[in-house]
């Protein structure tokens, strides 16, 4: 049978967008769901991991539902999310501990004022390319084990898996069966060294973060899991594609080489510019992004954010 669509999934801050597209790149069909924000206090900024996933799939019923394209025809699937955004669940019963932490929450900022006040900063800039914010996802974890009742048991007792959104929804889609990110989601959760293109145990001991609740971390592009039967209607498909927002629309502008860039304006304002294969660090507190390992071969970025410039408007 041949396999006529790709499906894209853009899991944002907001909402969930799915779109169907054909072997010409056209767009067959698209649905969206809003995602509830939640602001248990100020400043603080969280979301139901839940609909992350019951959104998605809501999408895609209607899609094939509106569209006729039967699920049977769909060839892969290519996730890109929101980036730091932090899930930790329990493996057994499949739930979250707690909230998802969003990247745009600032109930972190004493964490990262302690580690600032350590001195980290250096080493972190260097092996991560990032500054210490509560942005990023270490601090969010730090959070959730320190302050959810049971969860550093559990992670003593192996249940307990963190991820980024693209992991949690694979590890959603695939019934557990895949506990998998790509580079450039991994590369913002400031454990991973984007020079030795893997987890850096010096990070982990340094933040006091458990290094076995991470994922498995796979290239932008290629199969890195198969869709389970009993969720993606009755049909095992592979997701053939996995990369972070703003990397994402780096690489839909075609800014392949060095010195092309893109601006986005979403709920944040972002400006990502290809800087080629080698990392090098801002003199002007820019970020140093892991733009994508592709093929073998890793491609790096400069971006500034503003964090609320849609959101603000």
């Amino acid at each position: 049978m041949e396999k006529k669509y790709v499906i894209a999934v853009d899991q944002g801050t907001t909402g969930t967008r799915v779109v169907l597209f054909n072997r010409q790149g056209e767009i067959v069909d698209w649905a969206y769901r809003e995602i509830e924000q939640i602001y248990p206090h100020p400043g603080w900024v969280e979301h139901n991991p839940m609909e992350y996933f019951d959104t998605m799939m809501d999408c895609m019923g209607e899609i094939f539902d509106r569209s006729r394209v039967n699920p049977d025809y769909i060839a892969s699937i290519g996730i890109t999310c929101q980036r730091e955004t932090t899930i930790l669940w329990d493996k057994d019963t499949g739930m979250p501990v707690y909230n998802a932490i969003v990247w745009q929450s600032r109930q972190t900022a004493a964490i990262c004022d302690e580690y600032k006040e350590k001195g980290y900063e250096d080493i972190v800039r260097e092996k991560t390319g990032l500054v210490i914010d509560p942005y990023f996802s270490v601090s969010k974890i730090k959070w959730i084990l320190e302050n959810v009742d049971g969860v550093k048991d559990k992670v003593g007792q192996g249940k307990i898996l963190m991820g980024t959104v693209d992991t949690w929804l694979i590890w959603k889609l695939s019934c557990g069966a895949y506990h998998v990110t790509d580079h450039t989601n991994a590369s913002r959760t400031q454990l991973f060294n984007i020079k030795t293109l893997s987890w850096d145990e010096e990070l982990f001991e340094m933040f006091g973060i458990p290094q076995e609740i991470m994922p498995e971390v796979v290239p932008s592009c290629g199969i890195c899991a198969y869709t389970s039967k009993d969720v993606f209607f009755g049909k095992e498909v592979p997701i053939a594609g996995v990369i972070g927002d703003q990397q994402a629309a780096t690489f839909g502008q075609a800014c392949f080489e060095p010195g092309l860039g893109k601006n986005t304006y979403g709920t944040s304002l972002a400006f990502m510019m290809n800087i080629g294969t080698r990392p090098v660090l801002s003199q002007s507190r820019m970020l140093t992004d892991l733009l994508w390992h592709m093929d073998g071969t890793t491609h790096y970025a400069l971006e500034a954010i503003i964090f609320v410039g849609g959101a603000a408007i």
